[in-house]
């Protein structure tokens, strides 16, 4: 089994703390966004990372708001 990228680690620890606060800001969206596209690759753990993060948002469960 493939250890996850560094960035993969880190998008994770950035969607655990949208996670936490039920809210995601404009800054942090677009951080999280950059992180995963920082190494050019997106490999299958931050593809995963990113689709449960969308779900989310779309369904709710995650708020964009401003900041």
């Amino acid at each position: 089994m493939e250890k996850p990228s560094k960035t993969a680690t880190d998008l994770k620890a950035l969607i655990n703390h949208a996670i936490r606060d039920l809210e995601v800001t404009a800054t942090e969206y677009q951080q999280i966004i950059e992180l995963a596209h920082d190494d050019s690759v997106l490999d299958k753990e931050e593809k995963a990372l990113l689709s449960q993060f969308n779900e989310m948002i779309s369904n709710g469960t995650i708020s964009r708001v401003k900041g």
